[in-house]
């Protein structure tokens, strides 16, 4: 796609946060995004974003933003922005999220608060970007003429919804899945889990993920009816149960997949296919942050890895292996995503690239 004649300038919030340093890092160079603001908290308000943040990722602070100020997380320094990234932690982003679609700003939020709102799209940009539709209707609905929320959904959802959309758009909708997640600490942000929990051991418990994964897949899969709301899936019944663990990787998360399908039964020469074969609107329209690969195959029995295979397609990918039968129900296979890339900054900033494309910016 064409860059805009004139940059769209953005602002990020919660930006001395890791997902924040994320979304920093992606738009620094993008060719058609130009940072305009950094929001954070009121303690960083006021500070020159270099003295504001301390910096995890191994690239350094881009020149660009090292000297601007940081803003309290209010509309009015934003003003000016076309798009509005959300990093913010949960407990504080419902109200900020709310006050920033109120003053008419577009907002495309990583947080939880409102994936479940029925008039917000809970969107994993490739799997189901065409529910940027449903914007129009919230807008509608809250009587607004301009602004908006979309939510990019749960890092570990994010991993397992890519291949199953390649499998649903192969073979029909799926029956049942199953899924065991085993997810890197850089998933709950910094400082995160304490060094004594984590080190030497795994923790077989993360509050809340198991049921972001069984009831947001079903709204990133289902469909939407004639009336923006969403079926959820309810066409076509999906069962889902998950099993969420914390292990001691820095990035990646890696989830061990089995489904059962609705229809026929496909072997796992046709199944590879289907992940091969996947190519995605994003793709398609080619914006500018969309991978190459939305699924690359590996052969290697023991892979995918995430200290080998985060970084592939610039983390923007998901890389799934070890296809096979299963004992219980049809099939089975490994996938992992880069969980503060693909899993959160990424999403978000890809399906910001496609709302510029079809005209809701």
């Amino acid at each position: 796609m064409a860059p805009p004649q004139a940059p769209i300038k953005v602002g990020v919030l919660g930006a001395t946060g890791t997902v924040g340093q994320r979304f920093i890092e992606l738009l620094a160079t993008h060719p058609y995004f130009e940072i305009h603001a950094l929001g954070a908290s009121a303690r960083s308000a006021g500070k020159k974003y270099v003295d504001a943040t301390k910096w995890k990722l191994v690239s350094q602070i881009p020149e660009s933003v090292k000297g601007m100020i940081v803003q309290e997380c209010k509309p009015e320094p934003f003003a000016e922005c076309g798009v509005v990234f959300s990093g913010l932690d949960h407990d504080v982003a419902g109200d900020i999220e709310v006050a920033f679609r109120a003053a008419g700003l577009n907002v495309f939020s990583n947080a939880k608060n409102y994936r479940r709102d029925p008039l917000v799209p809970l969107m994993v940009p490739l799997v189901n970007p065409d529910h940027i539709s449903v914007v129009r209707h919230q807008q509608q609905e809250l009587k607004l003429s301009k602004g908006y929320i979309v939510c990019n959904a749960n890092c570990s959802t994010t991993a397992i919804v890519v291949p199953l959309k390649a499998l649903e758009v192969a073979f029909g909708p799926l029956k049942t899945v199953m899924v065991t997640t085993l997810q890197a600490i850089s998933g709950a942000g910094y400082p995160g889990v304490s060094s004594l929990d984590i080190l030497g051991n795994v923790v077989p418990y993360i509050g809340g993920e198991e049921e972001k994964i069984e009831w947001e897949t079903k709204k990133i899969l289902g469909g939407v009816n004639p009336d923006n709301s969403f079926d959820l899936h309810a066409s076509a019944p999906l069962k889902i149960s998950a099993n969420c663990n914390r292990v001691p990787v820095i990035d990646g998360h890696l989830a061990c997949v089995s489904v059962e399908f609705s229809g026929k039964k496909p072997s796992v020469a046709e199944i590879e296919k289907a992940f091969t074969d996947f190519v995605t609107e994003p793709q398609t329209l080619g914006t500018p942050s969309a991978p190459k690969r939305a699924i690359v195959l590996h052969d290697a029995p023991d892979r995918p890895q995430p200290r080998l295979d985060c970084d592939l397609e610039k983390g923007a990918c998901v890389s799934v292996g070890r296809v096979r039968e299963c004992g219980v129900l049809d099939a089975k296979f490994v996938c992992l995503l880069d969980n503060v890339r693909l899993g959160a900054a990424t999403s978000s900033v890809i399906n910001a690239e496609v709302a510029a494309e079809k005209g809701y910016l």
